[in-house]
């Protein structure tokens, strides 16, 4: 059974930074593209960031473009975002999961981590 815990959010004030960790078990970690989505209220979630396998390849939302940046340990099967210049739009609840095409159909989901940017 796959299970991701993410941790690593708080409070922040614009302009500040924040790095979000997940931690993955149950899936062949290392063969699996990993994403981590984004969900406002009132919005629908939404993939922020996806990283390749081996980690070499990486894609981002125009929204975090320049600001986000997603990497990731197979040997720990951890994924991470740290994300700079944070901005009140990015108040959000945060979690990672394998990423594909259908990624909006998965059932299984972490409890996430909010983030609330706000002076």
């Amino acid at each position: 059974q796959v299970r991701l815990v993410e941790s690593g959010g708080g409070l922040v004030q614009p302009g500040g930074s924040l790095r979000l960790s997940c931690a993955a078990s149950g899936l062949s970690f290392n063969i699996n593209m990993m994403g981590w989505y984004r969900q406002a209220p009132g919005k629908q979630r939404e993939l922020v960031a996806r990283i390749s396998s081996g980690g070499g390849s990486t894609n981002y939302a125009d929204s975090v473009k320049g600001r986000f940046t997603i990497s990731r340990d197979n040997a720990k099967n951890m994924v991470y975002l740290q994300m700079n210049s944070l901005k009140p739009e990015d108040t959000a609840v945060y979690y990672c999961n394998r990423y594909s095409s259908s990624w909006s159909t998965f059932g299984s989901w972490g409890q996430g981590t909010q983030v609330t940017v706000s002076s």
